[in-house]
């Protein structure tokens, strides 16, 4: 049985507890919000929170799990198609139950990390060649961290205009520039 490098195990360490931190960060960022709050967008083209919710859902269902699973064990077989922009129209985010999807996401993260929990000696160097390039198991478990911090910080975003919109008349400007 081949034995992990320091490296590897500090690798598998350091993301494992960085994707159980960032869980918590997206399940406080989205405590105390009601379904009308989620679903408030500040622009035609921007997301809402349970835009971003129901994303988020579809991203570790369909995407990260799965591909980082292609990768790592099944290497002979295509990857599928996914189009997470498409899908915000397409699966009809916006129209979602905000609870349901909140559960429904930290269920399937909860399946994702005792998969992750479940990996014996994970090789991240293997490399996977699809169209659309070359793609190592590490590089798919770095991106998936990436990921969550990309959504917590559009979550932020969301959350403040929403305070902003409970708190009107008041200001946050004595809070400092956005």
């Amino acid at each position: 049985m081949e034995h992990k490098t320091e490296r590897e195990k500090m690798f598998f360490k350091t993301l494992f507890s960085e994707l159980e931190n960032s869980t918590k960060i997206l399940a406080s960022s989205l405590a105390g919000i009601s379904q009308k709050e989620a679903q408030f967008k500040p622009s035609k083209k921007s997301w809402s929170i349970l835009e971003v919710t129901c994303h988020l859902y579809d991203e570790e269902r369909e995407d990260f799990r799965e591909h980082l699973d292609f990768i790592l064990h099944r290497q002979h077989e295509s990857w599928h198609n996914i189009a997470p922009q498409a899908w915000v129209k397409l699966r009809k985010y916006n129209d979602q139950d905000f609870k349901m999807m909140k559960v429904k996401f930290f269920r399937e993260r909860t399946k994702s990390l005792t998969c992750l929990k479940t990996l014996k000696n994970p090789n991240w160097d293997m490399v996977y060649i699809s169209k659309w390039g070359e793609m190592r198991a590490g590089d798919m478990f770095a991106s998936w961290i990436a990921h969550d911090n990309l959504h917590i910080r559009q979550l932020t975003e969301l959350r403040r205009i929403v305070i902003e919109q409970k708190t009107k008349p008041y200001k946050t400007r004595y809070a400092g520039e956005w």
